[in-house]
């Protein structure tokens, strides 16, 4: 159990050691299908080990998950105790609350395992784990809302193998990549004499699978369009002062028109400013004619990050709602669009069941009070449709095919991680932005404040980029693609199928161990 969590922390950034992604379940499928023993000697008077009880399986998985997401999402302690004003003992509490509820989905695979072990044979179980995990890992998506670093992303880099993900999603990867662990742990749960065919059979795959990721890529799509990433290098914490507003916002301007490598009137059709910690309001006249004039002079399109204010009308007082936005300006500088952030950050963005959290004054002090969105259109921005989605968003598969099934050419995320510091994070979102792109067949363009700024081809490979933490530009080319692939006309129907087999496995697994008992 503790192999298996340290195994799953590795496969992703920082360490980065994604070729071990193929045996990081294995030990804990084994510790599943030999975890007591039965009573019974084997004929070397050895003891003969059985499965585990149900919810003995829940607690060799539920610790294993607490493991993985504390060594995976270490970074949820500097986030709340830098930015969200919390002392270290609160920050650590809330670290190992949010361990403690994440790590239940994998206490509930490992209480489904447990509970398949008990209709029949260890074969049975092992053909049934690829199924079982990738409906726990809907659920974490659908039920949690915090679908990070699904197994599946642990295999971004792989050209070869994410093709499966045009058609299946993400999911389809974390199915294969069970499947493969559990041909590994089938060959320590066999007889000895055939464990080293087994063994070397499983490898054998393993290795096969994972050299798609060094195989001969294919070339470069070809790209007729340029857009600029402006990466701003806002300080999540400063003070606002009139003059850093204004000298703030002249430099992303003049960046904005003369960037750094670039052609001398070489034309864009977009640029970007990304989600940042700076108070640019979409009704402030600061920060809207700046932008119009920029839009003006440069002859692009704009799209940039803000605050988006909406009159509302609630008990008959009228006052007014915030969303996180992308604004869309158009070239003669009219503000023609604006998409507002849909899926938004617990603790961050708004605050859910703030009577239950009024204790924690300096987490609630700093949490936004945004409304979500409601829409997943396409930005028309001239001859492109551009889908456009803001930071945390891009984890979310379903939602981010919408945009493609929408109409939309050519992908925009725009993200502040400068909320991560210089924890792995940053780069776990981007291994996880880079495989929309990949699902949808689309170039994707990632502005973000302190960096990683990127554009992505449509295979998932990083084309271009800029250092982090740089005051800078990218020059991003890019082409616009029209046909969608299979993920995006038809969603996560993989993944909805593995849980529709999940119960059902459930269920004549239940049905098994009455019939056993009676």
């Amino acid at each position: 159990m503790v192999v298996s969590a340290g195994l799953q922390v590795v496969i992703f950034p920082l360490p980065g050691l994604y070729w071990l992604v193929w045996i990081a379940v294995a030990p804990l499928l084994i510790g599943l299908l030999r975890a007591r023993p039965s009573g019974a000697l084997l004929v070397d008077a050895s003891v003969k080990l059985v499965p585990a009880s149900p919810w003995q399986g829940f607690l060799l998985g539920y610790l294993c998950g607490v493991l993985w997401c504390g060594g995976t999402c270490y970074w949820v302690f500097d986030t709340m105790h830098r930015y969200g004003g919390l002392p270290v003992p609160m920050a650590v509490l809330v670290l190992i609350l949010f361990c403690m509820y994440i790590g239940l989905y994998h206490g509930l695979f490992g209480f489904l395992m447990a509970l398949a072990a008990g209709r029949g044979s260890v074969r049975w179980v092992l053909v049934s784990a690829p199924f079982l995990w990738v409906a726990v890992e809907l659920a974490r998506t659908r039920v949690t809302a915090f679908p990070w670093e699904l197994l599946g992303y642990a295999q971004t880099a792989n050209v070869a193998v994410t093709r499966i993900a045009t058609l299946t999603g993400v999911y389809g990867l974390s199915f294969e990549i069970v499947l493969v662990n559990s041909a590994f742990a089938a060959a320590f749960l066999v007889e000895k004499a055939r464990r080293k065919r087994l063994l070397l059979a499983t490898f054998g795959a393993a290795a096969a699978l994972q050299a798609g990721q060094w195989a001969v890529s294919p070339p470069q799509p070809a790209t007729d369009r340029s857009a600029l990433l402006v990466q701003p290098d806002i300080p999540i914490t400063t003070a606002w002062t009139e003059d850093y507003f204004q000298g703030t916002l002249n430099d992303l301007v003049k960046l904005s028109l003369n960037p750094p490598g670039a052609k001398l009137g070489q034309p864009n059709e977009l640029i970007v400013w990304p989600e940042s910690p700076s108070p640019f309001f979409s009704n402030d006249a600061r920060f809207r004619e700046p932008v119009s004039a920029l839009a003006r002079q440069s002859g692009s399109w704009v799209i940039a990050g803000t605050i988006g204010i909406q009159a509302a009308t609630h008990n008959g007082r009228r006052g007014s709602q915030m969303f996180n936005s992308a604004a869309l300006v158009s070239p003669q500088g009219e503000w023609t669009a604006r998409y507002d952030k849909v899926h938004l950050v617990p603790f961050g963005e708004y605050l859910p069941f703030p009577r239950l959290f009024a204790f924690a004054g300096g987490l609630t002090k700093e949490v936004g009070e945004f409304q979500p969105g409601s829409s997943h259109d396409p930005l028309a921005a001239g001859g492109q449709r551009v889908g456009t989605f803001i930071c945390y968003e891009s984890i979310f598969p379903d939602e981010v095919r919408q945009f493609a099934a929408g109409g939309a050419d050519v992908l925009v995320n725009i993200s502040n991680d400068g909320w991560y510091g210089d924890s792995g994070a940053w780069s776990q979102h981007l291994q996880q932005t880079r495989m929309r792109a990949i699902e949808n067949n689309r170039w994707l363009l990632s502005a973000t404040n302190t960096g990683l700024t990127a554009v992505i081809d449509p295979w998932g490979r990083i084309a271009a980029t800029v250092p982090r933490h740089e005051r800078t530009a990218l020059v991003a080319q890019y082409a616009l693609v029209s046909a969608a692939t299979f993920y995006a006309r038809h969603g996560d129907w993989f993944a909805y199928l593995c849980a529709i087999i999940s119960v059902v496995i459930s269920l004549c697994s239940l049905v098994g161990r009455k019939t056993t008992s009676k």
